[in-house]
């Protein structure tokens, strides 16, 4: 079995769209099958100053030894910055690779459902459980105009980034999304309530 489930452990084809029935994937050039531990992915997602980062290294101590917690931004890099699509594909696959480990992934970071769903790397998880952390426009602009001037949070961006909490209010049902509230909650409430949404849904 091979950790990047795109790459065939028998002749070492890389797919692009692999294929995969269940828990096994299957080399669409010579045939080979292997079975991969699918397990559920956890997007922690919702507009910037939300909480999302604030909740990464409270959930990391929560879930220690439980699941492995990661900050999206990290993969923010030049190369993947001009191409969104293939940024989303190589969380997913970094993702899938790190299940292989057998802990779920808690991957924090601003997504919604149709940047992941329709990518050839869902295949790999079980299922994919949204929760977004919202805010009132006001405890929004205030948190991320209050943000280091190296964030680059100018006006612009900032309304951007409201018209993203708005949308995803409006939309969260039909995508099949949880909202949390985080303007008037404390950060430890609103950890308790994170910790709890993701334990009702580990395998």
């Amino acid at each position: 079995m091979g950790l990047d489930l795109r790459i065939c452990p028998s002749c070492g084809d890389r797919a692009d769209r692999p294929v995969v029935a269940g828990s096994v994937v299957t080399c669409g050039k010579c045939g080979h099958e292997w079975p991969f531990r699918k397990l559920p992915l956890f997007a922690l997602t919702g507009p910037s100053g939300a909480g999302k980062s604030t909740m990464g290294p409270l959930l990391a101590e929560r879930f220690a030894g439980d699941v492995v917690v990661l900050e999206q931004d990290i993969l923010w890099l030049s190369g993947l910055r001009d191409d969104v699509a293939a940024f989303r594909s190589a969380w997913l696959r970094m993702a899938a690779v790190l299940h292989q480990n057998g802990r779920p992934v808690v991957l924090c970071g601003t997504v919604a459902p149709p940047e992941f769903e329709p990518l050839p790397e869902r295949a790999f998880f079980s299922h994919i459980h949204y929760l977004a952390l919202v805010g009132s426009p006001e405890s929004l602009r205030a948190r991320l105009r209050a943000r280091p001037a190296w964030r680059e949070w100018d006006e612009p961006r900032i309304e951007e980034m409201l018209e993203f909490n708005d949308w995803l209010q409006k939309s969260a049902s039909e995508l099949g999304v949880d909202l949390f509230d985080t303007t008037d909650v404390p950060v430890a409430a609103t950890a308790d309530h994170v910790e709890k949404w993701i334990r009702a849904r580990l395998p």
